[in-house]
């Protein structure tokens, strides 16, 4: 544990820096020492109370309190529950979405260029991070996440939201960021006595809804009545999933099929997501009949079906997938697809044990930690005619993509998407080449 006398609650006046990687967060000094500091903008003066930090930490952490000098980026926080102290789901409501995205590709180009050696036109990028949706009206919020998780608090049973790096909550009764078919379940109005969590999803493409709830310990499930016809799941102590009513999935709609996707399985939560980033990766890869294709951490099988389509019955497309649920519904959703076959297993494990020493393209889509310098080293030897990379982490992506020069491939073209909004994320897709490849 770190020594000294803690700092936090002291205020000082700072000028704010540049937008660091990760947490929503700026950079910013006082009297040497570094403070990252959130609810603020590059170029603005503060008041910046210290949340986190004593007077040994090499950083501190603090909360923008007072804005001295705005910047021309900032509104009116459209949502009550933002700000410091308060709701730590979105990182930048009191940003623009223009100013917003520009923030996203400060920290994607400082990430490129530190990790990985890279300029923007280097990695094949117009340094632009792409909206995805139709364009709002000033001061109205995309209502895109089709999945929330509400915290319960004990106390009251009322529900709530995290608040920022912390297990506190935040009681809401409305989360501007959640998707319609979200909202109109209304669990913000129920009492959830007893409950540690409530997970809610709301399927794009098909009317399912399905509610994923996880008792406290010792706790009994509550009757649960909702405003919408609704999938009910509890979640028991070992992480055993148990239908308590309707389906154990929803059905999804992306890319000319419908999906299964089981008890909360992975799925992209903005709506327009799964179709965006198809796209993307098939206009980079430009599959041709035939072709042999590898997706990685395949999940249901999104870029699976998508490369099957496009290598036809003369090709084949091998999915790896450690979730044992994911797999059983990418075989369930790919089912009338010959050319493909999924397994199960991690893909560090398996795919040196598949006996492939060739490949015409690639696909990969880790977790947020990225691919690795082993995975990544097994990929580049697989002499594939190109290899599509999609990032959820702008570091993570920075580091492999320093992996993949060594082994001698290269990005010819790098794509950013807000897919985010109101939050310091967002997704990559990369496309590599053989360095040399004309």
């Amino acid at each position: 544990m770190p020594g000294g006398d803690s700092l936090v609650g002291e205020r000082y006046e700072v000028e704010v820096g540049p937008v660091a990687h990760g947490g929503g967060h700026c950079v910013a000094r006082h009297e040497g020492r570094v403070l990252f500091v959130r609810h603020t903008l590059p170029g603005e003066r503060v008041i910046a109370e210290i949340t986190d930090g004593t007077t040994t930490s090499r950083f501190l952490r603090a909360d923008a309190v007072e804005i001295l000098d705005a910047a021309k980026d900032r509104i009116a926080a459209p949502c009550p529950f933002s700000g410091p102290g308060l709701c730590g789901g979105c990182d930048w409501q009191h940003v623009t979405p223009g100013g917003q995205r520009k923030l996203k590709g400060q920290v994607l180009t400082e990430q490129l260029a530190k990790l990985a050696g890279l300029t923007p036109a280097e990695a094949g990028w117009d340094g632009s991070v792409e909206p995805v949706g139709g364009k709002l009206p000033a001061g109205e919020v995309p209502a895109w996440r089709t999945r929330v998780q509400y915290a319960v608090d004990r106390e009251s049973g009322s529900v709530g939201l995290r608040k920022h790096r912390s297990h506190d909550i935040q009681p809401i009764d409305r989360c501007l960021i959640a998707a319609e078919g979200v909202t109109e379940l209304g669990i913000e109005s129920r009492d959830w006595t007893g409950l540690a969590s409530v997970d809610a999803i709301a399927a794009t493409g098909s009317s399912d809804r399905q509610v994923i709830l996880r008792p406290a310990p010792g706790e009994q499930l509550p009757l649960v009545e909702l405003d919408k016809p609704v999938s009910i799941t509890r979640v028991d102590e070992q992480d055993l999933f148990h239908r308590v009513h309707g389906r154990t999935f929803v059905r999804e709609r992306a890319a000319g099929r419908t999906w299964r996707v089981s008890d909360g399985g992975f799925w992209q939560i903005h709506p327009e997501a799964p179709d965006t980033l198809v796209d993307a990766v098939m206009d980079g890869l430009d599959p041709q009949w035939g072709e042999m294709a590898l997706d990685l951490y395949c999940g249901v099988g999104l870029f699976a079906g998508a490369l099957a389509d496009r290598v036809g019955e003369e090709g084949a497309v091998l999915g790896i997938e450690s979730s044992k649920r994911a797999v059983e519904d990418a075989r369930h959703n790919l089912a009338a697809l010959e050319n493909v076959r999924i397994e199960c297993d991690r893909v560090e494990t398996l795919l040196p044990r598949t006996g492939i020493t060739a490949t015409d393209l690639i696909v990969l889509d880790p977790p947020r930690a990225g691919a690795g310098r082993e995975t990544v080293a097994h990929l580049a030897g697989l002499e594939a005619r190109r290899i599509a990379y999609v990032a959820c982490d702008p570091a993570a992506l920075a580091r492999d993509l320093a992996f993949f020069r060594e082994g001698g491939y290269r990005p010819v073209s790098l794509r950013a998407f807000d897919l985010f909004p109101m939050t310091h994320h967002f997704e990559c897709v990369a496309i590599l080449e053989p360095i040399g490849a004309q």
